[in-house]
């Protein structure tokens, strides 16, 4: 999430490039880039979609395939109420400087709510979410300093559910 409130979406009816190919709401409902009434254009910064993928939908932009070994694909969210779900800011301002409260993130639904490329036809890709990266970047700036403190997290793990004989 970039939380920068002078960051301002890349991703709008006129740009669709720069916008995932769907959005999924909290209750299951999937809503397609090109339905501006419903599409949260300015819930997402910018989505760019891997170097590889076999049957990208036009139009579409490609990660930076000189940053990584491997074909990137990179999804951007920025504070909007449909985050709001997951624990996530939902207003410019929230969680940057000067907004000190902690936050309660559901990392897990979230993540299962974006969009990730998958060619047609293809098994769906299992997706394991093997660490926490926690961090800040510092993109196109000059002398800047970030500080970005971490209190405390709890990792919840779903008890697994056993076939009884």
């Amino acid at each position: 999430m970039v939380i920068n409130p002078e960051t301002e979406s890349w991703c709008s009816p006129e740009k669709v490039a720069g916008c995932p190919p769907y959005h999924t709401f909290p209750n299951g409902t999937r809503v397609h880039r090109t339905n501006n009434a419903s599409f949260p254009f300015d819930a997402y910064h910018m989505y760019c979609a891997p170097g590889n993928a076999l049957h990208l939908e036009e139009p579409y932009n490609l990660c930076d395939a000189y940053s990584n070994p491997q074909p990137q694909e990179i999804l951007q969210i920025i504070p909007h109420p449909v985050w709001g779900h997951y624990g996530y800011p939902t207003k410019k301002g929230e969680g940057w400087i000067g907004d000190p409260r902690s936050w309660e993130l559901d990392v897990g639904k979230l993540s299962q709510s974006l969009y990730f490329y998958q060619d047609p036809g293809t098994k769906p890709a299992e997706r394991h979410w093997p660490s926490i990266d926690l961090g800040t970047e510092i993109y196109i700036s000059c002398d800047q300093v970030a500080e970005w403190i971490v209190s405390d997290f709890d990792i919840v793990v779903p008890k697994l559910r056993t076939k009884l004989q």
